[in-house]
């Protein structure tokens, strides 16, 4: 019976991080700080699901390459001004085109950088902004994938 409770007790404390009044052990103010993170780790961000545009049809296929050239160069622009975190396209070939997640304020601010997209600019793409509360940790992954990133879009 008492190696049961032995087992229990190792079991639980492997599941459950040691805390200090409630704090994680491996708690980062200077990190926290830095990703702007609340005492829950958290933070607000603003995320763009990208839908398939009115005018799609409007273009020719070349057209629509130049144009999902200019939408790469866009994203690439908004990740180097540190206000775009993360964007990927979906899988399929449904309406909802993609996502974007902003570190950003305000709605307001994301339709901003939004409207400089070629592609919401030339309506084969548009654009739905929801404010979302998540892990401040996101704001690392830019540094990540470069890490990861062999080939440039």
């Amino acid at each position: 019976m008492k190696k049961i409770l032995t087992i229990l007790c190792l079991s639980a404390i492997s599941l459950f991080p040691l805390t200090t009044n409630g704090q994680s052990l491996s708690y980062d103010p200077d990190l926290a700080q830095k990703l702007g993170a609340d005492d829950y780790g958290m933070r607000k961000f603003v995320i763009a699901f990208l839908y398939s545009g009115d005018r799609v049809a409007e273009y020719s296929k070349e057209e629509r390459t130049e144009i999902q050239k200019g939408h790469m160069a866009n994203i690439n622009k908004l990740t180097e001004m540190e206000k775009l975190i993360l964007a990927g396209p979906f899988f399929g070939n449904e309406a909802m085109r993609g996502i974007f997640i902003f570190k950003v304020d305000s709605k307001e601010e994301a339709e901003k950088l939004t409207n400089t997209d070629p592609a919401v600019i030339a309506g084969v793409l548009k654009m739905d902004l929801k404010e979302w509360y998540g892990s401040a940790a996101l704001l690392e992954i830019p540094v990540l994938h470069k890490k990861i990133q062999k080939t440039d879009f």
